[in-house]
């Protein structure tokens, strides 16, 4: 039997698309981040403008990408508020990340 019939959770695998976007946006953060990474808890607030109205996840459709560069790690996140919209013409992403 494979290992993910034994697992109580199926593990799950990212797509190509999913990996290049993932990195597309690592880099973009990077890019706009000055400094290094906060140390401790942090608050963020999250602007998603979809290009779909498609259903999303957007508490976790930022998190990772931001590892290592705004904070060392998404589990000091104690914090988010957000907002969903859509955008067909122009899709994008705001983020801002605080000390908590």
């Amino acid at each position: 039997m494979p290992n993910d019939m034994l697992r109580r959770h199926p593990k799950r695998y990212m797509t190509h698309e999913g990996r290049a976007l993932k990195e597309k946006y690592h880099w973009e953060a990077r890019a706009q981040w000055k400094g290094k990474p906060l140390k401790g808890e942090v608050r963020m607030h999250v602007t998603l403008y979809f290009g779909t109205k498609r259903r999303a996840d957007w508490d976790n459709f930022h998190k990772h990408a931001l590892n290592g560069i705004a904070y060392e790690d998404d589990s000091q996140i104690r914090q988010v508020t957000g907002m969903l919209a859509y955008d067909k013409q122009n899709p994008w992403i705001e983020l801002a990340v605080e000390p908590y």
